[in-house]
């Protein structure tokens, strides 16, 4: 099957709209950098929650899921713990609130509001700059890495003989069209654009998935796959074995990467566990959350991201892989030890998807893309500009000038991003990197930040530079399995982190009482409240720590029912279909008591000044309507004067 007029016009036609949305928002995104890197914190939470959605839903980490579902079965339900996937539990349950209290721009500006400005901080505030940098070109690259194959797959034009060319130039076509709309209307036109993405998927996740019902059996996929690819446990190894059906398959499950299975759930659960405890890396994921109008509201989106991205996307995931099952196994047994399990998405859309659903189809998962790329994008001028340029450059430039800044930092970003891209082989080794090495190599000292009183701004510089540094080193290391690495890794970013700040002066009382009784953590604090009470402001102590971790717990098993649910439904397994909805309904009702009913956004004694502080005054609900400000503004002249 091949491309006809109507998918291209379609897909033509939304590239056409996401740009023109840049555009058309680029007013109101120049007013001021808040407007360009937060919206001015007038968003609100479920439109931030189908933005985050959509930025995580990419299409190289779709392809990469795919992969998964397809050799490792139901047991690949828990290799994206890896990330890991339930961050965002941690996140909605105390995390996001505590993060927005802070009222700041960008994660390297929450580093002066917790550690002050001494020398310390000014270290902690650039290696965490540096540390961000590092993570939006690892992500622009793997962005990269897959819309290049993605496209010269399944595009119909040739725009060059050699294969590996005509991928790099459809990656550079579609990641200038991206750059050009998000670099245009920052924050505004990301959000809404992310929206309309999101819409787009949703339609497209649906429409597969019900390909996939309609062409293939429970018969036709048990004949194609190995006993207990269907089931979600395992024991000291995968207990799979693909045999004759296809023996590659079997080279992934003994890889370095993941055996023994066993050893290698825990690594991924001890690392999960530290780096969810740990907070949002500074990225797309924080900016939301620092653009949320209230603490309760980045809650609120947090949770909501779980909800709206989980189903639709593995309704995708699990249709694309029993097409893939079905049809492509001839394919793949041709090619032998080169056999390409990131070609099932392209190939499953171009052979099973009737003419006018493609191009939809296409549009949902160039919009994927776009809108990972496009928040990745956005994340990287948000440090430059208002971390290094605005703080130690040209402080006192005109609000112009930093967005200008930033349209040109932006630029530069994409271009170094798609060239590392270009040198990348694998999105499997490149996803091992980022989320075993460079993100396990900030989490002791992300860590703890929120629950050592004592941890200084000497103690996060040294944890994380030896962080970043062993990141760095590892993606020189191919023989070295990152996530094997993660717990050496942790042992000596801690031992720097601890030795950092205990051998240096601790960060001065004025800082942590201001950050302690605005963001309210709990964790070891005792000396701070003790201070807050000699100096005649006490304030209570977080007694949450049990509830959260309860939180926490159920959360987990919840979002996992999200993700297992679509799965059982496309397969067709009714009874795995029907436990999974009832675990996820029934932890909705807990969370609905133990999560919901007890958000607020600031602790009590809060003052005005401080809720001030944290944006918690009057805020305006703008999603569409912020370009209409002005327009408001001279109306209310109008009534004023009457």
């Amino acid at each position: 099957m091949t491309v006809g007029a109507v998918d291209l016009i379609i897909i033509a036609a939304y590239l056409a709209l996401s740009v023109a949305v840049g555009f058309w928002m680029s007013k109101a995104a120049s007013a001021n950098t808040r407007n360009y890197f937060l919206g001015g914190n007038r968003l609100p939470w479920y439109a931030l929650g189908l933005s985050n959605a959509s930025g995580m839903f990419d299409i190289s980490g779709t392809m990469w899921l795919v992969f998964l579902l397809f050799v490792f079965g139901f047991k690949s339900l828990w290799i994206p713990w890896l990330w890991p996937t339930f961050n965002q539990v941690f996140l909605m349950m105390f995390l996001s609130v505590w993060l927005r209290r802070s009222g700041v721009m960008t994660g390297a500006e929450w580093i002066t509001f917790r550690f002050g400005n001494g020398l310390g901080a000014r270290l902690s505030h650039l290696v965490v700059v540096v540390f961000a940098l590092v993570s939006v070109i690892g992500f622009l690259a793997y962005g990269f890495v897959g819309i290049g194959k993605f496209a010269a797959t399944f595009l119909p034009f040739a725009l060059s003989a050699d294969p590996q060319q005509n991928e790099i130039y459809y990656g550079l076509i579609i990641v200038a069209l991206t750059s050009l709309y998000v670099i245009k209307g920052g924050m505004f036109s990301v959000v809404i654009t992310e929206v309309m993405q999101f819409i787009i998927m949703t339609i497209a996740c649906v429409a597969i998935a019900f390909i996939a019902i309609n062409q293939v059996s429970p018969e036709m996929l048990s004949s194609v796959t190995p006993e207990g690819w269907a089931n979600p446990f395992f024991g000291y190894e995968i207990d799979l074995d693909w045999g004759e059906i296809l023996p590659t398959a079997n080279d992934f499950l003994v890889s370095e990467d993941y055996s023994p299975f066993t050893i290698f759930f825990m690594l991924v659960l001890f690392k999960g566990g530290m780096v969810s405890f740990a907070g949002p890396a500074p990225n797309y994921d924080m900016q939301r959350i620092l653009s949320a109008r209230s603490p309760k509201e980045a809650a609120m989106m947090s949770g909501l991201v779980s909800v709206v991205l989980n189903p639709p996307r593995y309704l995708l995931v699990a249709g694309l892989t029993i097409l893939a099952l079905a049809f492509f196994m001839p394919e793949l047994r041709a090619q032998g030890s080169d056999a390409d399990f990131e070609l099932i998405l392209p190939f499953a859309l171009k052979n099973y998807v009737p003419v006018g659903l493609l191009g939809i189809l296409v549009a949902g998962l160039l919009a994927a893309f776009m809108s990972t790329f496009a928040a990745t994008v956005n994340a990287a001028p948000a440090y430059v500009v208002n971390d290094i340029y605005r703080r130690y450059i040209n402080p006192d430039a005109s609000e112009k000038t930093y967005v200008w800044a930033s349209y040109i930092v932006a630029t530069f970003f994409v271009i170094i991003g798609t060239l590392i891209g270009l040198q990348m082989p694998s999105l499997n080794k490149l996803i091992i990197w980022l989320v075993g090495a460079l993100y396990g190599g900030y989490a002791a000292a992300k860590v703890l930040k929120w629950y050592w009183w004592r941890f200084n701004g000497y103690g996060y510089f040294w944890g994380m530079a030896v962080g970043v540094g062993a990141a760095l080193w590892l993606a020189r290391q191919p023989d070295i399995s990152a996530l094997y690495a993660f717990p050496a890794m942790f042992f000596f970013t801690m031992l720097a982190s601890i030795g950092g700040a205990l051998l240096t002066p601790p960060t001065d009382m004025d800082t942590l009482t201001e950050f302690y009784k605005r963001t309210r953590p709990w964790g070891v604090w005792g000396p701070v409240r003790a201070e807050l009470e000699r100096r005649g402001t006490p304030v209570a102590k977080n007694a949450d720590f049990s509830i959260d971790m309860f939180n926490v717990a159920v959360g987990i098993v919840w979002q996992t029912s999200l993700v297992a649910a679509p799965i059982y439904l496309v397969i067709r397994d009714m009874r795995g279909f029907v436990i999974s909805l009832g675990v996820a309904l029934v932890g909705s009702v807990i969370l609905k008591f133990t999560w919901f009913d007890r958000l607020k956004d600031y602790p009590d004694g809060y003052t005005p000044m401080e809720k001030a502080a944290c944006g918690l005054g009057e805020v305006h609900s703008c999603l569409l309507s912020c370009w209409r400000r002005p327009v408001g503004k001279a109306v209310m002249g109008k009534q004023k004067k009457r």
